[in-house]
């Protein structure tokens, strides 16, 4: 399996420039910031998967199309934060399986390892974000880079992934790791910056003491009453 399929490439050779700078930055942004932007990025790619499908099937059945793709987008996206882990447990699940599938193609009772995957997916929710989210951008930024560069020069970029199949497969891997890397210091970053904002408001607290200035007509009533009887 490449995972820069040069048939993605040859059906997207007819993007405008545009379309392709837009897809490059877009995969960038996904691969920074996955963890960081995660609820931003579940409501929007199910909300318009959510209108995609609402499109298609009122197009097939002949009803209102536009009413059909813009009702499912706006429940789909409701709806998109509540179902997050779900989201998370079919995604690993089907991550597990298909590498098991790839590594074991003899292999029996595959339907393990989806379970293995999903639990695995929910369980580990945000290091399988910040990792999902950095594969996914790294695809979508080599795929538009590629046809971007094929579309401003002489590059044949479909034939070129056919020939280094391997090559590609590794330099995503290695890119998907230093985007969780990436999206793991951000973490660290935040974590630290907001403990050294909290010390000093704990120091202020542990500073501000009681006062234990008395007036003289206070002082006597408490020395009267911690005065020791005979």
């Amino acid at each position: 399996m490449q995972l820069l399929a040069p048939d993605v490439l040859a059906e997207a050779r007819g993007l405008s420039v545009g379309a392709c700078a837009a897809a490059v930055g877009l995969g960038l942004l996904l691969w920074l910031f996955g963890w960081r932007w995660h609820r931003f990025w579940i409501v929007a790619g199910v909300t318009v998967a959510g209108g995609f499908y609402g499109l298609t099937t009122g197009q097939a059945a002949g009803s209102h199309v536009l009413a059909l793709g813009l009702l499912l987008a706006v429940a789909a996206g409701l709806l998109a934060l509540e179902l997050a882990r779900l989201f998370a447990f079919a995604a690993g699940g089907t991550a597990v399986w298909l590498a098991a599938g790839a590594l074991l193609p003899n292999g029996q009772e595959l339907g393990i390892f989806f379970l293995a995957g999903g639990l695995a997916g929910i369980l580990f929710y945000r290091l399988w974000t910040m990792a999902l989210t950095s594969f996914l951008g790294t695809l979508l930024a080599g795929h538009a880079g590629l046809v971007l560069f094929d579309t401003l020069t002489a590059f044949d970029a479909p034939s070129w992934a056919g020939r280094n199949p391997v090559a590609l497969s590794v330099s995503v891997g290695l890119l998907t790791t230093l985007g969780l890397a990436a999206q793991g210091a951000q973490l660290r970053c935040r974590a630290d910056k907001g403990e050294s904002q909290s010390r000093p408001a704990k120091k202020r607290r542990k500073n501000a003491a009681p006062s234990n200035e008395l007036t003289p007509d206070e002082q006597a009533l408490r020395d009267a009453f911690h005065k020791e009887t005979p």
